[in-house]
């Protein structure tokens, strides 16, 4: 045996060790003869304000690690109620994720699976029944400012008005992306606005609001914006005009002038898995395969800055928003929802972008605060972007559009931290006709079966970077056996099928029984 191979046992080893401890500690053994820990029973929950206002803020490609350029959102929202430290969006890519929010439904059910094609876009949706027509049958005034679904504006459906709104000001494609001048359809007349997207997205929200101010009902406002999604036009400093022709040319986003510059000198946030060299644990048709020559790595580092600073323009506005809100005194009958529509790598796993299981794609920043919202606490109970949608509308009293998926998160704020399963996959991109992978996050465990019948296993509790695949350990087989059966008993649930229990953390919890 050479020595390598002996390293190489070595470590295969101890990472079976490590993670058979972790199991100890957390109860998420496999053993056929546990006694499953019963499901925790939802808490009771006072409602101290009977059909609040709905604010529901959602930024486009903003990951969970780029909290800390939000200082102002954060003492607005976070201090003043709650942060989510373990929020997921079951298919992690834009119209998906979006859809989820209108409807409460996991991608599977509500049809809208990619971004493009048959089953992707503004035109795989039925937005006939919708969380905006619920609302607006419960008796809210309705308002949506920003991005609406990909595809939206384009050809036929440029003067669309979809059902349940009373304020329609969504900007249009291809234009949604133009972040010196897009196009917004108001109401059903398409218009050029002058300024910076995230500004003039803001400006919109406030009109919207204050249109139906006078109404005397609640509103419920959804404002929906592009950064830190890429976009243009590109300026001479950014990898499309530094690197043209090469695989370097990355598109990046727009930031406003002010802050352009900002973080010319910011790294990436350095994390083991940034940029790994050894991918040998990757399943293959895994993107964590693939590497980045050093120019893309310059480049990618230039993206990462403009993010960042487009996200310094969102703190800015967003906190306008809020403040105008607090002046007007709406702010304290508000429940406020500030969401991603998905997560975003920057390079982590070799991947720069999202729709992944990895958890930098899987996780979403969420803050929530309001009436009957405690203060300044971290729920690491997990929730999910269907979880969102069926809160507002038990928030509201209103009934639910179609079946729901996803569960009131109100009842946990307060509670123990739970564990739970949530179904998770990802469609081809193309025209979402085959799945790339699909699988289930239970509990610490990370579980995905890529297209071409490959796994992926991670404990992130003892492996939080998902740098070790545990998939084929055979101290493990029963564990991976039943996370699997798990994966493919839900991944076609619906409603009242899918997984709605929770569990105590650190109970013992057989995954058989789940």
């Amino acid at each position: 045996m050479s020595v390598g191979d002996l390293f190489t046992r070595r470590k295969r080893a101890a990472v079976a060790t490590a993670a058979m401890s972790a199991l100890a500690v957390t109860g998420l053994v496999h053993e056929p003869a546990a006694v499953a820990a019963a499901p925790s029973r939802t808490p009771a929950l006072e409602r101290p304000v009977e059909k609040p206002n709905l604010l529901m803020v959602t930024v486009d490609d903003l990951s969970y690690l780029d909290m800390d350029y939000l200082p102002q959102v954060r003492k607005l929202v976070e201090r003043s109620g709650v942060s989510f430290s373990d929020a997921i969006a079951p298919t992690p890519i834009c119209v998906p994720a979006r859809a989820s929010l209108l409807t409460g439904q996991y991608a599977h059910n509500h049809g809208a699976r990619t971004i493009e094609g048959p089953h992707g876009g503004y035109g795989a949706f039925d937005d006939s029944s919708t969380l905006a027509t619920s609302l607006q049958d419960a008796g809210y005034s309705t308002i949506m400012s920003g991005k609406y679904l990909n595809g939206y504006g384009e050809g036929e459906t440029r003067g669309d008005v979809p059902p349940g709104w009373d304020q329609w000001r969504a900007t249009v494609d291809p234009s949604t992306y133009n972040f010196r001048s897009p196009k917004f359809n108001v109401n059903g007349e398409v218009i050029k606005s002058k300024g910076y997207s995230s500004d003039v997205i803001t400006q919109h929200a406030k009109a919207g609001i204050a249109a139906e101010r006078g109404s005397g009902k609640p509103w419920f406002s959804w404002v929906n914006y592009v950064a830190p999604h890429h976009g243009g036009p590109s300026g001479p400093d950014d990898p499309k005009k530094l690197y043209p022709g090469t695989d370097a040319a990355l598109s990046v986003t727009v930031p406003a002038k002010r802050d352009r510059g900002t973080y010319d000198n910011l790294p990436i946030p350095s994390r083991p898995n940034l940029f790994p060299d050894d991918v040998s644990g990757y399943a293959k048709g895994s993107p964590a395969r693939g590497k980045f020559s050093d120019l893309k790595k310059k480049a990618l580092r230039i993206a990462y800055q403009r993010r960042i600073e487009a996200v310094r323009g969102l703190d800015r506005t967003i906190s306008s928003l809020l403040g105008d809100l607090r002046k007007s005194g709406d702010l304290k009958r508000t429940m406020v929802v500030f969401t991603s529509d998905n997560g975003y790598s920057a390079g982590y796993h070799n991947l720069n972008g999202k729709l992944w299981h990895y958890d930098e794609s899987l996780r979403i920043p969420v803050l929530m605060s309001g009436p009957g919202i405690p203060r300044g606490r971290t729920v690491r109970t997990p929730v999910t972007n269907p979880d969102i949608a069926a809160t507002l509308l038990a928030a509201a009293g209103a009934k639910a559009p179609r079946p729901l998926d996803g569960v009131d998160i109100m009842p946990w704020l307060r509670a123990p931290e739970q564990v739970r399963v949530i179904p998770i996959g990802g469609w081809r991109v193309t025209d979402g006709n085959r799945k790339l992978w699909t699988g289930i996050r239970a509990g610490s465990w990370t579980y995905a079966r890529l297209h071409n019948g490959q796994v992926e296993v991670y404990d992130r509790s003892s492996d939080p970077y998902e740098q070790h695949n545990l998939a084929r350990v055979p101290a493990l087989a029963g564990t991976v056996e039943a996370l699997a059966r798990l994966s493919e008993r839900y991944a076609d649930c619906a409603g009242s099928t899918c997984p709605r229990d929770m569990y105590a953390a650190g109970g013992a919890l057989d995954l058989e029984r789940l």
